[in-house]
C-alpha cells in the first residue's frame, strides 16, 4: 500500500536501531493495511470494519483506492490511452464498492460504470455500459487451480 523513499528506510533503520531483517518485517508485515488500520491486514476484515464505521478501516480503503487510481492513471498516460481496465484477484474480484470508486474517476476517458453489472460476483463480467469508450471487466481467478497446474508441470518435468 503506497510507496516509500529508499532513504526513509535507511533513516528509520538508524532511528529505530533495527537490522535490515527487522526493517523488512516492519515494512512487509506491520505496515500497509495493518499499519494504517492498526487492526488487521486482511481486506475482508477491513471491509467489515469499514462497513461498521471504523474510521481507520475507511482510511485504508480511501488510501488504497487513491493508489489504484494513481497507478492506473500513470499507465493510461504512459500508454497514451487505454482500452480495458481489468479487476481480478481477491480484492478486485470481491469488492464492488472499490471497483466503483476507482472507475468513477475515469469518466473523463469516456468510461461509464454499469452499476448493476458491477455487483457481479463469482463470474466474469463487463462492468461498463455498452456505450462506454473505455471498458472495464471483472475476471475471476482460480489461484488454487493455477498452483495445482504449475505443481503438476514441475513434478512431470522432474520425472523425465
Amino acid at each position: 500500500m503506497g510507496n516509500i523513499d529508499a532513504n526513509a528506510v535507511i533513516y528509520l533503520e538508524n532511528k529505530l536501531g533495527v537490522t535490515p531483517d527487522e526493517m523488512s518485517t516492519i515494512l512487509n508485515r506491520k505496515s500497509g493495511f495493518l499499519g494504517v488500520s492498526t487492526k488487521t491486514s486482511d481486506a475482508r476484515e477491513l471491509d467489515e470494519l469499514a462497513n461498521g464505521g471504523d474510521p481507520k478501516a475507511k482510511l485504508v480503503f480511501k488510501k488504497f483506492t487513491y493508489d489504484i487510481i494513481k497507478n492506473i492513471g500513470s499507465y493510461v498516460a504512459a500508454m497514451n490511452g487505454v482500452d480495458l481496465i481489468v479487476f481480478t484477484g481477491g480484492i478486485g474480484e470481491h469488492n464492488s464498492r472499490l471497483r466503483r470508486r476507482v472507475l468513477e474517476n475515469f469518466s473523463y476517458l469516456g468510461l461509464k460504470v454499469d452499476y448493476e453489472a458491477n455487483v457481479a460476483f463469482g463470474e466474469d463480467a463487463i462492468i461498463t455500459t455498452e456505450d462506454s469508450k473505455v471498458k472495464a471487466a471483472l475476471i475471476c481467478t482460480n489461484e488454487e487451480l493455477v498452483i495445482a497446474r504449475d505443481t503438476m508441470h514441475l513434478v512431470l518435468e522432474n520425472q523425465e
